[in-house]
């Protein structure tokens, strides 16, 4: 039986690290993870999906994203012919944006946020005074957030925020949280709700994911 590609992009800033945990049968599916890399100067979401597209070498794959990944491979799916699109933690138009990110959009407020903060996230452990709490978000972060530079940052807050998608695919799998504090469930239609889930519930869920993962991406 030939195995089922499967390519899976991480959300904003992060590295493909956060599938670590996420196991498909071998028998069945061969995967493949994408990564983050720098936009062009002026680069549009359409064209940035597009070199991404380059990536997938299989005819048919299944593309799973999360986040700010589940938007990139909702476009990415326009330069190839995808057996299957499942995103994670994420929206299926502008339609699902909560009421912030709306606000956000209508005053600009993306070319005002302090992505330069981000680069360091070392810096925050210094000023964390022993937090345990605090201390393990921050190791966290510092191993699953790869993706720091600023132009990366000042770019993908640009272009989640103006995401011009008004109608959500019909055919998109989606996967949410009951408990995602950055995608509300409230504001999302038509998801396959995980209990307890949290916006990084990639990492945190991956038990749930691997044992209906496969049924999902069969169609069973």
């Amino acid at each position: 039986m030939e195995k089922i590609p499967v390519y899976f992009m991480p959300g904003m800033a992060a590295s493909s690290t956060i599938f670590e945990r996420i196991h498909l049968p071998e028998d069945q599916f061969e995967i493949h993870l994408l990564e983050w890399t720098l936009p062009l100067d002026g680069e549009s979401l359409a064209h940035y999906a597009e070199r991404t597209a380059k990536e997938i070498k299989h005819e048919n794959p299944v593309l799973i994203g999360v986040s700010f990944g589940g938007v990139l491979v909702q476009e990415m799916a326009k330069f190839v012919n995808p057996r299957k699109v499942i995103i994670i933690s994420s929206v299926k138009s502008n339609t699902e944006f909560p009421r912030r990110m709306k606000v956000a959009k209508s005053i600009k407020a993306y070319k005002f946020f302090p992505t330069g903060l981000m680069q360091n996230v070392e810096t925050f452990a210094k000023f964390s005074f022993g937090n345990d709490k605090m201390n393990k978000k921050l190791k966290l972060y510092e191993k699953f957030l790869s993706m720091r530079d600023k132009k990366y940052l000042d770019w993908a807050l640009e272009q989640i925020i103006l995401w011009d998608r008004a109608e959500p695919d019909g055919q998109v799998v989606h996967i949410h949280g009951d408990e995602d504090e950055v995608f509300p469930p409230k504001y999302i239609k038509d998801f396959i709700p995980v209990k307890g889930g949290t916006h990084i519930m990639i990492i945190t869920k991956f038990k749930w994911l691997n044992e209906h993962l496969p049924k999902i991406i069969a169609g069973v």
